[in-house]
């Protein structure tokens, strides 16, 4: 330890000499750190004194509370060895021993025992009350210095100093505030500190209030509030702003005297400048990280997460939790650690899918500390009610996080094992309280936006798939993170007659709401030129047809699929966009290779060529567009390779599983991302089927009758053939009474149904009459139908419709 003695000026409530002694050798020596002062008011103060000796410094030490001594009660301690103080003053100095008053006030308590301060002054009926006071306060500055000096070295257990650290603040002063009138008695050193000549102090609080920072006002009024609950001394690090536009720290310690009602009626406060708040390299450059990461974080969710991988480890907490405030509750949105078990039992009881939501009601001191608006440290031991002392029963600091003048969120960091809080870790607290309370309120707008993006494209997006014959479908869509307008992907299943699905993906170029309209336009023509029956391509020339006559710069990519969920045969058009993905029943992943046209909206008369491939059960189809493999930081090439891995390495069985290990770990996207994946499992036995082209004769239903009962006595259906040929009577008459030109008939038998379709070039659908009388001489026909089938309907087809009935099919197993 480097013994540090000063001779500097130094004057504080009546006290015109100080002392540090630090604890040494294990508790048992107090050793002289510090002197300072005018030496003439005692002299021969001993470089060592032992703790369990009879002196000023050992009592008070031992006993953890300040000793006052007047100049009667000081010549009690007289000499009787080195290790007592010397009361005498020198020859001929007109001071006298029975004006000398001295007190003794231990640093630091508990297991934290540091050493102790001695005072000393002319004061020949003792220190007075207020002198006391401030001296107290002044005691705790010196033991916030005298930690912080121990915490920059390996050990605690022996506090050191160093060349050029004062362990006595000499430029701090105290003052008296009167709250019923505002009035002030300032000490001289306090208005050096904040940069005031003694000639601008008009004595009014607000003067000095004014050199504050606004940031740190409400901290500062807090100490006064009439509810906040009463302490032997509050402290308090703050900032000004003098004259020259110097920013410092300043260490406020304070008392506040109340009336009998309670009331708050004057404050003794001690003011020093607390240089050694100023962070080391290392906290700065780890504020200087956390700044840097909160200010790309987009969501409420990552702030937080950061913020608490930002404090855990560098203070060595057992746990950190940062959570908002909305009404009266406490909505945690990231914690560590995450498993319930390590929290209090309130927590437990108000988990919800995946933090908790806590009633602050629960929580009065968490209330308390919020409603205050400033840190709050709670060292082991303290009164604290179950929900709060069991995050840190070793300590608790309660971070309140501000941001425009109110409180968004808390942050909580507790430790299991007896944690004191040194200057440098309150400093580091208090700034990254400041920087996640702003973060979060970026982040609020940016989810805000990013919530009504979202809603709007799902909107605009299917609620959700239909179930299919023969196969799985699922879709995933992620919003980019990466701006706040909506994008244009989409995706449809379009359920088609005769077994048939189309699977539908597409883009649209940029990020807006012409994008999204655009995509909303798209979805729509294209469903609704596949539910009339028209081609994949037919189906996609018709959109690039539409999109070209809106006029509008954007174009758009789109991959459209016809696939027979019962023959497995697959007819694909690409129009500017990726390629699907298949993953064949042996594992084998592979970019299918499918002709393609230009994207839609650019030429008005493209060629969308027709690719078609048969898939067998046990399939995988992926359609995607190309934020899932695409990115800054990603090339396109190697994002396509990565689908085909996943889809290597996947359990064909659970589609949705797989969707989600193809956009796992995507983080941070400059683009939307959608997924289709289809798993094919085929209908079991592929269905058997017949064409019958009606010629108009007069014994055309005769024929019809004729080819359909042959056709299902081949197939083996004996009891269902009576109910086919009704049905087949009264749709081909219909289509022969009712339309022109040609006429055609199709038979298809699969595992379970019958299903008879007549087509014709009418576009115009067939009414079922509401009401039918004896005298009526048509409209019975679709009547009988209705009661022959299951189910009947018409679609629309290219040129004309089809009007199709199912008839129930049960297989004989004789």
């Amino acid at each position: 330890m480097i013994r540090t003695v000063t001779a500097r000026r130094f004057a504080f409530c009546g006290a015109e000499l100080a002392a540090v002694y630090v604890v040494a050798h294990q508790g048992t020596e107090l050793h002289l750190a510090e002197l300072t002062g005018n030496r003439q008011v005692l002299y021969g103060l001993p470089a060592i004194l032992a703790v369990a000796g009879h002196s000023p410094a050992a009592n008070a030490l031992r006993s953890g509370r300040p000793l006052w001594l007047t100049p009667g009660e000081l010549a009690t301690f007289v000499e009787e060895g080195p290790h007592h103080f010397t009361t005498r003053v020198r020859d001929g100095d007109p001071a006298s021993p029975a004006r000398i008053s001295l007190g003794a006030l231990p640093l630091g308590h508990g297991d934290q025992e540091l050493g102790c301060l001695i005072v000393a002054g002319e004061a020949g009926d003792g220190f007075s009350a207020d002198d006391r006071s401030l001296l107290e306060l002044y005691a705790d500055q010196v033991a916030a210095g005298l930690e912080s000096v121990a915490a920059r070295f390996a050990g605690r257990k022996a506090p050191q100093t160093h060349l050029g650290q004062s362990l006595v603040p000499h430029q701090g002063g105290a003052f008296i505030l009167e709250l019923g009138t505002g009035r002030m008695e300032a000490h001289a050193h306090v208005l050096e500190l904040l940069g005031l000549a003694p000639a601008q102090f008009d004595g009014q609080v607000e003067t000095l209030l004014a050199c504050a920072v606004p940031d740190d006002m409400p901290a500062l009024m807090a100490l006064v509030e009439p509810d906040r609950p009463a302490a032997d001394g509050q402290q308090l690090a703050f900032r000004v702003r003098r004259p020259n536009g110097e920013l410092r720290w300043l260490g406020l310690r304070c008392r506040v005297e109340v009336d009998s009602d309670g009331a708050p009626q004057r404050v003794l406060g001690v003011v020093a400048d607390a240089t050694y708040l100023r962070p080391s390299a290392d906290e700065v450059s780890l504020v200087q990280r956390l700044s840097a990461t909160l200010a790309g974080a987009a969501t409420v969710r990552e702030v937080s997460r950061l913020a608490v991988a930002a404090l855990r480890e560098p203070l060595g907490a057992s746990r950190v939790a940062v959570g908002e405030l909305e009404h009266d509750r406490l909505i945690v949105t990231a914690l560590d650690p995450p498993e319930p078990g390590s929290w209090p039992e309130v927590w437990r009881s108000e988990w919800r899918s995946e933090w908790p939501d806590a009633s602050l009601g629960d929580l009065p001191t968490l209330q308390s500390a919020l409603r205050g608006g400033h840190m709050s440290l709670w060292p082991p031991g303290a009164d604290l009610e179950p929900g709060l002392l069991g995050v840190g029963p070793g300590g608790l600091a309660v971070l309140p996080l501000p941001a425009e003048g109110r409180m968004v969120g808390v942050c909580l960091v507790g430790w299991d094992e007896e944690h004191r809080f040194g200057p440098e870790e309150r400093s580091l607290l208090t700034a990254t309280a400041g920087l996640v309370g702003q973060a979060l309120v970026r982040a609020h707008a940016l989810d805000a936006g990013h919530e009504l993006a979202t809603m709007l494209q799902r909107s605009l997006l299917p609620r959700k798939l239909p179930e299919l014959p023969g196969g799985v479908a699922v879709a995933r869509y992620l919003p980019a993170t990466a701006g706040l307008e909506v994008g244009g992907d989409w995706y449809d299943v379009i359920p088609l007659g005769d077994a048939h699905v189309a699977f539908v993906i597409g883009d649209v170029q940029g990020h807006s709401a012409g994008a999204a309209t655009i995509m909303g336009q798209m979805r729509t023509a294209v469903r609704a030129y596949a539910v009339e029956g028209h081609p994949p391509d037919v189906v996609v020339a018709r959109a690039n047809r539409l999109l070209v006559g809106m006029e509008t710069d954007l174009f758009a990519t789109c991959a459209y699929v016809d696939l027979d969920m019962e023959e497995g045969i697959a007819r694909f058009v690409r129009a500017g966009h990726l390629p699907p993905v298949l993953r064949h029943p042996d594992g084998v992943a592979e970019e299918l290779a499918v002709e393609g046209g230009p994207p839609l909206g650019v030429l008005a008369e493209a060629d969308f060529p027709m690719t078609e491939v048969g898939l067998l059960p046990g399939t995988l189809l992926v359609l995607l567009t190309d934020g899932l493999v695409e990115s800054a930081r990603l090339p396109l090439e190697e994002g396509m390779r990565r689908v085909c891995e996943v889809l290597t390495v996947a359990n064909p069985v659970d589609a949705g599983r797989i969707a989600d290990e193809l956009v796992v770990g995507m983080g941070r996207r400059d683009d939307d991302v959608a997924l289709l994946l289809l798993l094919y499992d085929g209908t079991g036995g592929r269905p058997k089927r017949s064409h019958w082209t009606v010629w108009r004769l007069p014994n055309a239903v005769l024929h019809a009758r004729r080819f359909t009962a042959r056709t299902l006595r081949s197939w083996g259906v004996v009891e269902e053939i009576d109910a086919a040929l009704l049905v087949v009577s009264e749709l081909v008459t219909n289509a022969l009474a009712h339309t022109q030109g040609e006429v055609g008939m199709d038979l298809t038998l699969s595992a379970d149904r019958l299903r008879i379709a007549v087509n014709d070039a009418s576009p115009r659908s067939p009414v079922k009459p509401v009401w039918v009388s004896w005298e009526s001489t048509g409209g019975r026909g679709l009547l009988i139908v209705e009661a022959t089938t299951t189910a009947w309907g018409s679609v629309p087809l290219s040129g004309g419709k089809q009007v199709w009935a199912e008839i129930p099919w049960h297989p004989s197993h004789d």
